[in-house]
């Protein structure tokens, strides 16, 4: 059976992730299901895309991931399912799954239109599950939706390129649980565009000229621990999902701080690389 993970803005206070998990087992009762996190900001697309990019890899292919962030059904906010990279999404057609439909074409993709079989106020509890069970259950994507050619696309995930390919404009897109401050420029992306030339990263008032391959880099551990660099110092980085972060050295937001709240580097604000 087909793993289930829920990415939503929910949180656990309130009853709504127990509810959705509880009619996921009253239809599949040996269900497996995965929380991918809860914790995403209200309604903050950019948030839940780059959460799910980095984690839907880790699940084996068929694995179902349902959505619910900004889930509310309306004119401008159709619900999709989709197979992309052996993986099936479920989620409101806002433009969260551009930033994976950017790099990997999907396989298939469908409008739902189920809702009027369904009477619903809780769209990722009742139509979403609904969705993911029949999945699970081996059918297919047809049954629950008319397959469309395109998805909307969010360009604040996507950086811009200088029409003379000497810059890459880019924004923050997500501040992770250091208080670093993660850009939507990717690895690929400077690598494709600077080929290879100097280049200075400008993020608010901070100017960066290297890019360093980990955190502790730039720490000499021949020098005895008195005399090394301290936690505080600021560098750039291309981070584990290979995605442009602004870092503070040994960040952590309750005593040094982070790059969030030390250089100012909030969600949406800019950031610019010059190639020299």
């Amino acid at each position: 059976m087909s793993i289930i993970t829920l990415t939503t803005d929910f949180g656990t206070k309130d009853h709504f992730v127990g509810s959705v998990k509880g009619t996921i087992y009253s239809e599949l009762p040996d269900a497996k299901i995965v929380d991918i996190s809860h914790h995403i900001s209200p309604f903050n697309i950019t948030e839940t895309a780059y959460i799910l990019k980095n984690a839907y890899k880790a699940f084996p292919d068929g694995s179902i991931h349902i959505i619910g962030v900004d889930s509310e059904l309306n004119e401008e906010n159709k619900h999709i399912a989709l197979k992309l990279d052996n993986h099936y999404f479920i989620c409101a057609d806002n433009g969260l799954i551009s930033l994976l439909t950017a790099e990997i074409k999907p396989e298939k993709i469908v409008e739902i239109n189920i809702h009027n079989r369904i009477e619903t106020s809780f769209p990722v509890l009742d139509i979403f599950v609904k969705v993911a069970c029949h999945i699970s259950r081996g059918g297919t994507l047809d049954v629950v939706g008319k397959e469309i050619s395109e998805v909307k696309t969010f360009k604040e995930l996507q950086p811009l390129i200088s029409d003379d390919k000497t810059s890459i404009s880019g924004n923050i897109i997500y501040i992770d649980n250091y208080g670093n401050s993660i850009s939507n420029i990717s690895k690929k992306l400077f690598n494709e565009v600077g080929r290879g030339r100097n280049f200075e990263i400008i993020a608010n008032k901070y100017v960066f000229k290297k890019i360093h391959s980990k955190y502790s880099e730039f720490v000499d551990f021949s020098v005895p621990k008195e005399m090394r660099q301290k936690e505080g110092n600021r560098l750039a980085l291309f981070n584990s999902s290979n995605y442009l972060e602004i870092a503070i050295y040994r960040s952590n937001l309750n005593t040094v701080g982070g790059a969030v709240s030390l250089l100012g580097l909030n969600y949406r604000d800019k950031l610019t690389i010059n190639f020299i």
